[in-house]
């Protein structure tokens, strides 16, 4: 399974996962309809489903005009977004599973961001290959998702599950946010030296114009200031050691940064 990252509108990115063996594809949180299009067309490939991850236009807006170019594909979505999802006819639930490509999707559902988010997660099918996880707009790169629809509470067990997957994994969230994000996490975690060797190497990537996703979920353990609650050094700053009003005071923060 080949997953290609498609630019879309200003930030975001769309995942086409392709299958060559059977020269079909799928694709994760289509923002817009046309770039997935000029893909299929260059691979020869016929789309079968779509993935989305919430209901927010930036992650559905293509689904419309995906339909209707292939009229037999699959949407899936999450169970609570019924009704907000073009095209839905999959109803996911925590634990779910389904095959593409030879490959097993388990959903998770990450509510926080909105209340009925969900991520796919490929685990690894050999012992050298890296998970892959689509996780929306829940995690990103050196950050996470504003809370439009849920809690810090949610948001904490959300993160909590992803946190909990193995390092090598790969995190393909749909933002371009990473350089932002890095400069807002230096801001409360300063003294973390691979954070700070990290923005230097992101920094260097978007001068060139490099994307920064995916990254890998070991480094973000390391360098997300939104996965790491537990440190002592963000206690002090939020005066709180409780893990739900750390978070959601530094989210505060990036809220207002």
């Amino acid at each position: 399974m080949q997953v290609i990252r498609l630019q879309a509108l200003s930030d975001n990115y769309i995942f086409l996962l392709h299958d060559s063996q059977q020269n079909i594809a799928s694709v994760v949180d289509p923002a817009e309809a046309e770039p997935v299009l000029t893909k299929l067309a260059e691979l020869k490939a016929d789309l079968v489903a779509i993935f989305n991850t919430h209901h927010h236009n930036d992650h559905v807006g293509g689904n419309k005009g995906l339909i209707k170019h292939f009229p037999n594909l699959t949407v899936y979505g999450g169970a609570k977004d019924q009704g907000r999802i073009p095209g839905q006819k999959v109803f996911l639930r925590e634990g779910d599973r389904f095959q593409f490509a030879h490959h097993t999707a388990e959903v998770l559902f990450v509510p926080g961001h909105t209340r009925a988010h969900i991520a796919y997660y490929f685990p690894p099918v050999t012992s050298t290959e890296p998970g892959e996880l689509f996780c929306g707009d829940t995690l990103f790169a050196g950050g996470c998702g504003r809370l439009f629809e849920g809690t810090p509470t949610q948001m904490v067990e959300s993160l909590s599950k992803l946190r909990s997957l193995p390092d090598h994994t790969r995190v393909w969230c749909a933002h371009e946010y990473t350089l932002k994000n890095l400069q807002f996490a230096l801001t409360v975690d300063s003294d973390n030296t691979e954070l700070q060797r990290r923005y230097e190497q992101v920094k260097n990537s978007r001068s060139r114009q490099e994307p920064t996703v995916p990254s890998l979920l070991g480094v973000e353990k390391l360098t997300n200031p939104f996965l790491r609650w537990e440190q002592p050094s963000l206690h002090l700053l939020t005066k709180t050691s409780d893990p739900v009003q750390t978070f959601a005071r530094l989210r505060g923060m990036k809220d207002r940064f």
